[in-house]
C-alpha cells in the first residue's frame, strides 16, 4: 500500500507540458505544482537578465556566503568550554531504567510525553501507535495506521488527542477518550497531507494548529478542525527529518534539520527561514531547542552533536569523541539545560555536560539503535525508543 502511495506521488501528468512524466514539487507564488525535471529546469531560468546564467548566479551566491562566514568569525573570539572553566564540574552521575515499556511487534521509530507527566504515545514500524501509562507501564490505547514505518506521533498540549504519520503522507490526529471500548480509528481526522513521507510533527500551543516536516523537503502548518494549509516552509534541500517549536510562549518561530545537512530556523508568521547553520558532515535526525529558547543543539549520522547560540549566530560546542563512530539518532536537554542526553546507533545513550563539552556518564540497557529520546515535562525522567521493540524510562 505504501510502495502505490509513492508510485502515485512520484509519476503524473506534469502542469506544464502535460506529459506523463517523473515529477518534483515546484513552487510559485506559495502555490505547489508539479513539474517534470525538463519544465522545472525552463522555470529555473526564466526572468534570467541578459548575460545572466545560472553557474554565474550560484558563483554570486557562494560569494555572498563566504563573505557572510567572514562576518560571523569576527564574533568568534572565544570558545563556550573556556568560559565554562570556572563553573563547577558535575558529580556523581547515576541513572537507571525505571521501566521498560514492552508491546510493539517492530522498531520503535518515535515517541512524546504527555504534559501530564505520566502518559507516553509511541508509534513503531508494525503500524502501530500505543499511548502508555509509564507509571504502571499498562497500555491505554492503541491504534493500527493503514501502513507501517509510522515515523512521527505527537501528543497535543491538552492530552486530550495524538497526531501520527508516516509512509502514508499525511498526519492524522485521534481523539483519546476514556471509553476503552471505543473504536478510534473511527474519530480518525486526516490533517495534513504532503507529497512524501510524514517524518515528523508536533502540536504548537495549542491543538488548534500542527505543524509537520516531510520527506518531501518542506515543513508546514496546518489547521487541525479544517485540515487548511496555513503556512509552508520551503528552504531544505533535500527531506527534512525533524523539527522543534521554540518553548517561548508565543512560539513563533521553530528549527529543523535534514539531509541536506542544514539547520534552519523559521519564523511561522511569514514561512521565512531567519538562520541557517551548515556545520555538520553529514544528515541532521534530531534537532531540540535549549529551555531558555536562545540556543539549539542537534544530533547527525556524523557521529557529533552540535550547540547553536541563536544571538551569537554561530556554532558554539561539538559534542564528540574519537571513539564514537555511531550517528547520533536524538537529543533532548534536561530541564535546566545543563545536561545533554544523546540517543546513538551504537545501541548506548550517551549524557553530555552541555558547558564543559564532555560526556559524564553512558547509560546501556537497549538492544539496538535508540531512535528516539524524549525528557520529560517535569525533567525527573526522561524515555527511549529502540529498535529493539522497547521503550524504557530512565531516572
Amino acid at each position: 500500500m505504501c510502495d502505490q502511495t509513492f508510485l502515485v506521488n512520484v509519476f503524473g501528468s506534469c502542469d506544464k507540458c502535460f506529459k506523463q512524466r517523473a515529477l518534483r514539487p515546484v513552487f510559485k507564488k506559495s502555490q505547489q505544482l508539479s513539474y517534470c525535471s525538463i519544465c522545472a529546469e525552463i522555470m529555473a531560468t526564466d526572468g534570467l537578465q541578459e548575460n545572466e546564467t545560472l553557474a554565474s548566479l550560484k558563483t554570486e551566491a557562494e560569494s555572498l556566503k563566504g563573505k557572510l562566514e567572514e562576518e560571523r568569525a569576527k564574533l568568534h573570539d572565544v570558545e563556550l568550554h573556556q568560559v565554562a572553566e570556572r563553573v563547577e564540574a558535575l558529580g556523581q552521575f547515576v541513572m537507571k531504567t525505571r521501566r521498560t515499556l514492552k508491546g510493539h511487534g517492530n522498531k520503535v521509530l518515535c515517541m512524546d510525553w504527555c504534559k501530564d507527566k505520566r502518559r507516553i504515545v509511541s508509534s513503531s514500524q508494525d503500524g502501530k501507535v500505543i499511548v502508555w501509562d509509564s507509571f504502571t507501564t499498562n497500555k491505554e490505547h492503541a491504534v493500527t495506521m493503514p501502513c507501517t514505518w509510522v515515523m512521527a506521533c505527537a501528543y497535543a498540549p491538552s492530552g486530550c488527542a495524538i497526531a501520527c504519520g508516516g509512509l502514508d503522507n499525511k498526519c492524522s490526529v485521534y481523539p483519546l477518550t476514556f471509553d476503552k471500548n471505543e473504536n478510534m480509528a473511527a474519530k480518525k481526522k486526516s490533517v495534513a497531507m504532503h507529497t512524501n513521507y510524514l517524518s515528523a510533527c508536533s502540536f504548537t500551543n495549542s491543538d488548534m494548529q500542527i505543524l509537520t516536516a516531510s520527506g518531501d523537503g518542506t515543513c508546514a502548518l496546518w489547521d487541525v478542525e479544517s485540515g487548511q494549509l496555513l503556512q509552508s516552509f520551503h528552504g531544505h534541500g533535500a527531506d527534512v527529518l525533524c523539527l522543534d517549536l521554540a518553548p517561548s510562549e508565543t512560539g513563533n518561530t521553530f528549527v529543523s534539520g535534514g539531509c541536506d545537512k542544514k539547520a534552519m530556523v523559521w519564523d511561522m508568521r511569514s514561512g521565512q527561514c531567519v538562520q541557517a547553520f551548515e556545520t555538520h558532515e553529514s544528515d541532521i535526525n534530531s534537532v531540540r531547542y535549549y529551555p531558555s529558547g536562545d540556543a539549539f543543539a542537534s544530533g547527525s549520522d556524523d557521529a557529533t552533536c552540535r550547540l547553536y547560540d541563536l544571538r551569537a549566530d554561530r556554532e558554539v560546542a561539538i559534542y564528540s569523541k574519537e571513539s564514537i563512530i555511531f550517528g547520533a539518532s536524538s537529543v533532548d536537554f534536561s530541564l535546566s539545560g545543563r545536561l545533554l542526553f544523546a540517543g546513538y546507533n551504537d545501541y548506548t545513550i550517551n549524557v553530555w555536560d552541555v558547558l564543559k563539552g564532555s560526556r559524564v556518564s553512558i547509560l546501556f540497557g537497549h538492544e539496538n539503535r535508540v531512535s528516539t529520546l524524549r525528557v520529560s515535562p517535569d525533567g525527573t525522567a526522561f524515555c527511549s525508543g529502540s529498535w529493539d521493540h522497547t521503550l524504557r524510562v530512565w531516572a
